[in-house]
C-alpha cells in the first residue's frame, strides 16, 4: 500500500499548487475559463500559425490528421475578438469558430463542480448501504477518491484541461473505479474460503473486465486522435489515465485495507 499512498500524497500537493495558480485542482479549458476554438485545415505549420496570430492570446495547438487544427485561445474583450475573427476570415475563411463567454464559462464550472460532488455523495451512499460495514465501505470511497485525485493531478501532467467531455469522463470514472472495488468487496466478504483464494478469484474477474475496457477505450483513443475527433479523445485519455490509476488502487490499496479488517475481524491470518 505504500506506492499508492505516495503517488496519493503527491497528487494532493499537485492539486492544490495548480488551486492556487488557477482556482481549481485541474486547469480549466475555454468551457469554464471563456475563450475561442478554431477548427481549420491548413498546410500552415503550428510556428507559422503562432506567428500570425502573435497579438493574441493563443493558448495551444492541436494537430490532427489531413492537417487539420485545433486552435484554442484565452477570453478577449469584444474588439479583440472582432479583431481575432476578421484576421480568421482574412487567411482561413473555412475555418470554425466557437466562443465561450467568461461569466457563462464560470456558471459552466460551477455546474460541473456540483455534479461531481453530488454523483461521488450519491455513490458513497449506495456503497454504504450495500455494505453496512464501516471498513470496506470506507475502502471503497478511498479507492474512488484516489483514483480521482491522481487522475486529475495526470491531467495536469499531459496538459488535459477540465472542460466538459472530461468532466464526462470523470463521472464515468467514478463508475468504472468503483465497479471493480464492489467485485472485490463481494468476493472477500460474502464467499466463503481463504482470503487469498477469494482475492485471486476476484482479481482473475476484475482484470480480465478492466483491460477489456482498456482496450477499447485505447482503440477509441487512437481512431479520435487520428480523425481528429478532440471530444472523444479527451474523454478517452481521462479514461484511460482513470483506469490505470483504478487497477492500481483496487489491487494494493482496498485489497490491503480489506486483509487487514477481515485478518483483524477473524483474529487470524489468511494465507
Amino acid at each position: 500500500m505504500a506506492v499508492p499512498i505516495v503517488i496519493f500524497v503527491i497528487a494532493i500537493i499537485s492539486l492544490g499548487v495548480n488551486t492556487a495558480h488557477t482556482g481549481l485542482p485541474v486547469t480549466p479549458g475555454i468551457d469554464f475559463s471563456g475563450g475561442t476554438a478554431v477548427t481549420l485545415f491548413t498546410g500552415d505549420s503550428a510556428d507559422q500559425i503562432r506567428t500570425y496570430f502573435s497579438g493574441f492570446p493563443l493558448d495551444s495547438i492541436g494537430e490532427g490528421v489531413n492537417n487539420g487544427k485545433y486552435i484554442k485561445f484565452a477570453a478577449m474583450n469584444d474588439a479583440k475578438l472582432q479583431e481575432l475573427s476578421a484576421l480568421i476570415s482574412q487567411r482561413y475563411p473555412d475555418a470554425k469558430v466557437d466562443q465561450i463567454g467568461e461569466s457563462f464559462g464560470k456558471t459552466l464550472q460551477e455546474q460541473a463542480i456540483y455534479a461531481l460532488i453530488f454523483s461521488f455523495i450519491g455513490m458513497s451512499i449506495v456503497v454504504f448501504i450495500a455494505f453496512r460495514t464501516f471498513v470496506p465501505s470506507v475502502a471503497v470511497v478511498l479507492s474512488a477518491i484516489a483514483d480521482m485525485a491522481m487522475t486529475a493531478a495526470a491531467m495536469n501532467v499531459f496538459g488535459l484541461t477540465l472542460n466538459l467531455p472530461t468532466t464526462a469522463a470523470l463521472l464515468m470514472l467514478i463508475g468504472y473505479s468503483v465497479d471493480s472495488d464492489i467485485l472485490l468487496t463481494m468476493r472477500v466478504l460474502k464467499r466463503q474460503g481463504k482470503f487469498e483464494e477469494k482475492i485471486e478469484g476476484a482479481f482473475r474477474t476484475g482484470i480480465i473486465m478492466t483491460t477489456a475496457t482498456l482496450s477499447a477505450i485505447i482503440g477509441m483513443c487512437l481512431v479520435t486522435y487520428l480523425g481528429q475527433v478532440q471530444v472523444i479523445y479527451e474523454i478517452s485519455m481521462v479514461l484511460i489515465i482513470g483506469l490505470l490509476f483504478d487497477i492500481m488502487n483496487t489491487w494494493l490499496t482496498n485489497a490491503g485495507i480489506l486483509k487487514w479488517y477481515v485478518t483483524r475481524r477473524e483474529g487470524r491470518e489468511y494465507r
